[in-house]
Order: C-alpha cells, then structure tokens, then sequence
C-alpha cells in the first residue's frame, strides 16, 4: 500500500513537471522560429495590399506567418523621421531578414542600423544612385532588392492618354517633389509631351491639403487629361485624387491598378503586387540559405494596363477598341 502511494505521488509530480515544462518548450519554440522584418514608410490601410502580397512571396519558399516564421511589421504612417528607430527595433529583435519599401528610405535606413542582417527594398528609385546597392547585376553586401522605377514609363502614360484623348492639347502633372526622380520624371514628360505638341501645367504637392488648390489651378488652365506622378503620399490618398478627379471631370492615368480599383480611369505601370511578391520571394530565398550579394536587383519586364469602363462612362469617353482589346484588365 505505502509502495502503491509513492508510485502515485511520483506519478502527479512527473505530471506536474511536465505541465510547467510545456510552456517553456512552446515559447523556447516559439524564439526559435526566424523573425522576418517588414518595415514601410506608409501606412498599414492602404498598404495592406503590400503586406499580403510580400506574405504570398515567402509562402512560395514554404514560409508561412506564424507556423514556421514569424513577421514583425514596422509602419512609419508617413513619418520619414521614424524610419531609423524602426530599423534599429528590427535589429535588436534580431530579423533573419528585413524586407524595406514605400520609397528608397526604409532602405536606406535599414542599411544605416545593420551591416550583417540581409535587407530586401522594395522601391521606384534608382537603388545605386540612392547607395543602396553598388549595381544592378552584382548588389555586393547585405543589400538587394526589386525596383520598378516608374519615371521612365511616363512618356508611355502620356502616349496612352493621347489615343485615349487625341484632341487633349493641355496635359496637367500632379508631382511629389520631395521623391527621388521627380525632376528627371518632369523632364521626360515635357520631352515627350513637346514632341507630340502638347503642353504640360505642373503644380506641386507635399500633403493631402494641396489637391485641391492643384486641381483648381488645373481646372483653371484648362488641362484635358492629367498624369499623377508616383509618391507615397499619393498612395497613402489616392481614394481622394480619385475623388478630385472625378469632380472635376479630368481623366486621369496613375501608376498602378489600385487607383483603377478605388474608381480611376486608367493606370500603366508593374503590377505591385507581383513586385512586392518578388520582395517575399526574395526573402524566403535568403532564409533559405541564399546571400543578398548573390541575387540581382530585379527590375520587372511586364507592365500592366488596367481600364475602369464605368468610370470612363462617367466621363464620357468613348475607350477605342484598340485600347480596350490591349488592356491586361477591364474593371466595370
């Protein structure tokens, strides 16, 4: 009997030991798991899209959030200012890898808190003027990445708005002039527009607060179609210049699909989605074993064309069926 209660009470203790252990098993897991940092200058709403996208790049390579790693996102709302703080946090929680975009400044500021930690950028500026890599083909360090560098498609924009308007002579350009390449992107489009006999009227804007002085000067001049240039601040409120757009009756091309999504006419431009998923693929490659130094900077070769038909009706406008038929996609 006295045997019998030892066995017994030695049986709830290794019970109760392996209770109390377990925790500590599932968390010592838990650390084990890599750590991918995601850090982006914008905000997470209008940028969830990025987020999901970059998940389905690293789900390609076997990484799924929360069974085999762990993401830690970092969002500075629009606060360049914070962009090195959060890097550093990233560093201190030890990433495997840190994947940086919403301009070439995250990147940068990634680069600054850490030499060793692999850096993926996600971005529409020129990476080796901006320092970010040494060239295209061999990155060299810790650093490669995606870029789409959306200044050099904009005579294509105003080539598309010109079949799509070919009576429109004033063509109106909402710039970001604090974005790397917004002065090389102004001079394309005058170079393009003088050789097709337009003229171009250009305001200004560093918030959400000058869309509407911009777009009464336009409506001033008289502008037939509008170009919106590529910004952060642009993205993070394209429902409103949309909205502006609408009003005011300008038809008007942007760089990517979501504003064709939120109800603009027509974008061309890469697709974003596929770009950002390039920067999970990426990624899960270097947790993988691959060193950043090793991966070019990719730049995408297909380019998108997305026609919003109800918006165009709206307008007006009668889409040529040439335009139509070469459409990557028609949202009505």
């Amino acid at each position: 009997m006295h045997f019998d209660r030892l066995k017994r009470r030695e049986f709830i203790a290794l019970l109760s030991s392996a209770a109390t252990a377990w925790p500590f098993a599932a968390r010592a897991q838990q650390r084990a798991m890599p750590v991918v940092g995601f850090l982006h200058l914008g905000s997470a709403v209008p940028f969830a899209y990025t987020a999901s996208a970059v998940r389905e790049g690293l789900r390609q390579f076997g990484y799924i959030e929360g069974q085999n790693i762990a993401i830690e996102y970092r969002w500075a709302n629009n606060e360049p200012d914070r962009l090195p703080e959060l890097a550093a946090d990233l560093v201190r929680r030890q990433a495997a890898v840190i994947i940086a975009m919403g301009t070439n400044l995250p990147g940068r500021a990634a680069k600054a808190a850490t030499s060793t930690i692999p850096i993926v950028f996600v971005s529409g500026g020129d990476p080796v003027r901006d320092g970010l890599v040494a060239s295209l083909n061999r990155p060299g360090g810790n650093v490669t990445g995606v870029t789409f560098r959306t200044q050099e498609l904009v005579p294509k924009r105003l080539d598309l708005l010109r079949e799509l308007l070919p009576q429109a002579t004033t063509i109106a350009h909402i710039a970001d002039p604090r974005v790397p390449g917004a002065a090389e992107t102004l001079r394309n489009l005058i170079d393009a527009a003088s050789t097709l006999g337009r003229q171009v009227v250009v305001a200004e804007a560093r918030s959400e607060h000058d869309f509407g002085s911009a777009f009464a000067m336009f409506v001033d001049r008289h502008a037939d179609a509008l170009i919106v240039g590529s910004s952060l601040l642009f993205d993070s409120h394209r429902d409103e210049l949309v909205a502006f757009a609408k009003r005011y009756k300008i038809p008007a091309i942007y760089q990517d699909r979501q504003y064709v999504v939120d109800g603009g006419l027509i974008s061309y431009g890469a697709s974003f989605v596929a770009v950002f998923r390039i920067g999970g693929r990426y990624a899960g490659q270097i947790l993988k074993g691959v060193k950043p130094a090793d991966l070019p900077v990719e730049q995408p070769t297909l380019f998108e064309l997305v026609i919003n038909t109800m918006t165009a009706k709206t307008l007006g406008l009668d889409v040529p069926p040439t335009l139509l038929i070469r459409a990557d996609e028609l949202i009505e």
